[in-house]
């Protein structure tokens, strides 16, 4: 019996194999079309949702998990007689599922429970939560792994491509006029993780220049320390995000087995398909 019971949200992005392997109970971020709510990883993923917003011409909104969701999950870890819970959730940036997480503890003070705000989205929590789930393996006590995602939170890097700016139209995030004059002139946004919030980081002019960019940045950024992982994140893109990986192999000089992961509904839905990205943790060169 593992001492410590780990929980996060599916805007981990994490694949189900890591899910399953180290008994992580997940709690899914719900997506609503009018009144229709549909649960990531239960009847929905990225493939689907796209599929019902093409046919349905509408962009659906996502829900945080309620605070009932959480302590659900947290009677759960109770149920296989754990001592302590830590509960890693996505930017309270961007969700209220921190926020589910803090009210669900208040019902259980007799458990010892640590609720964190990762600060990321997708992988950039994705591996915070898997650090943890290999230092729950290990045998650390709460206090080291609390350090460790701690530390990596600082020393992760994300960056992504759109191919186009139809979705975030359809949205209302920007106006159609001027996606119909960015789709134009081939515009493709350069997104980044940033003070917890995805964010705009630049524009460029075609999906070459785009996938270049991306080298770039990845480039800079593990300038001077050794990538330690590797996370690739598409949305209904695994094929465009492979090749974006042989190309960062060959700039990065490593070669280690990434994991490749969808967005997931809960975040490609604010974004649009086609999506390319990665997340590089990064630790001091020897």
């Amino acid at each position: 019996m593992k001492k410590i019971t780990l929980i996060t949200d599916t805007n981990a992005s994490l694949p189900g194999n890591i899910i399953d392997k180290f008994e992580i109970i997940q709690v899914p971020i719900n997506i609503q079309f009018a009144e229709e709510t549909f649960i990531t990883g239960v009847n929905i993923d990225d493939s689907e949702l796209f599929r019902m917003i093409n046919e349905r011409k509408v962009i659906p909104t996502t829900a945080a998990p309620a605070p009932s969701a959480f302590m659900n999950a947290y009677q759960i870890a109770l149920d296989h007689g754990v001592e302590q819970i830590l509960c890693i959730c996505c930017s309270g940036e961007v969700s209220g599922t921190y926020n589910s997480a803090v009210i669900a503890k208040e019902d259980f003070p007799y458990i010892d429970i640590h609720v964190i705000d990762s600060r990321g989205l997708s992988l950039a929590e994705g591996f915070q939560v898997l650090a943890a789930a290999e230092g729950i393996e290990a045998g650390k006590d709460i206090n080291q792994i609390l350090t460790d995602i701690a530390n990596l939170r600082n020393n992760t890097v994300v960056y992504g491509a759109l191919p186009t700016l139809k979705y975030l139209a359809m949205g209302g995030r920007m106006g159609k006029l001027a996606a119909g004059v960015g789709n134009t002139l081939e515009i493709k946004p350069i997104l980044t993780l940033r003070d917890g919030k995805l964010d705009l980081l630049e524009k460029v002019r075609t999906w070459r220049k785009a996938k270049g960019r991306l080298i770039e940045l990845a480039m800079a950024s593990a300038e001077g320390f050794e990538v330690e992982r590797v996370g690739l994140i598409h949305v209904n893109n695994e094929e465009g995000v492979l090749e974006l990986y042989e190309e960062l192999k060959a700039a990065l000089d490593v070669n280690l087995d990434p994991i490749v992961a969808e967005f997931t509904p809960g975040l490609s839905v604010h974004t649009g398909a086609g999506v390319i990205a990665f997340t590089l943790v990064l630790g001091q060169a020897d």
